[in-house]
Parts: C-alpha cells; sequence; structure tokens
C-alpha cells in the first residue's frame, strides 16, 4: 500500500468523522452517566464509548479486508 493510498484513506475517515461530529451530538446518549455532586461532576460516557468501537471497528475492518 502506498503512501497516497493510505493519505486519501486517512483524510476520508477524517472527513467523514469530522461530518458527524458536527451534526450528530455524541456524549449525551442513553446510557452515559453523569453524577453532580456541589462543585464536582463525574462523567461516564458508556454508550458513546460502545458506539465509537463499534464505528472504529468496522472502519479497520474495511481497510483491511481493501488492502
Amino acid at each position: 500500500m502506498t503512501i497516497g493510498k493510505v493519505l486519501m484513506i486517512a483524510g476520508g475517515v477524517l472527513l467523514v468523522a469530522g461530518f458527524l461530529l458536527q451534526f450528530i451530538k455524541l456524549g449525551r446518549l442513553p446510557g452515559d452517566i453523569m453524577m453532580k455532586k456541589g462543585n464536582t461532576t463525574v462523567y461516564f460516557p458508556i454508550m458513546t464509548s460502545l458506539i465509537a468501537s463499534v464505528l472504529l471497528s468496522i472502519v479497520f475492518y474495511l481497510i483491511g479486508k481493501f488492502r
């Protein structure tokens, strides 16, 4: 795989990720846990992490398949 092909794939992934982050509000999904007590806020993005993991797994699978 040439460096040009890798850069094109990386650019495409960044373009899609930027588009999704612009129009889809991640971080406030059902399943994300936020605890507030006084001036302290603790946030556990469980569902957001699961979705990001699945999406990255699909992307890396596709990159490996076409390689």
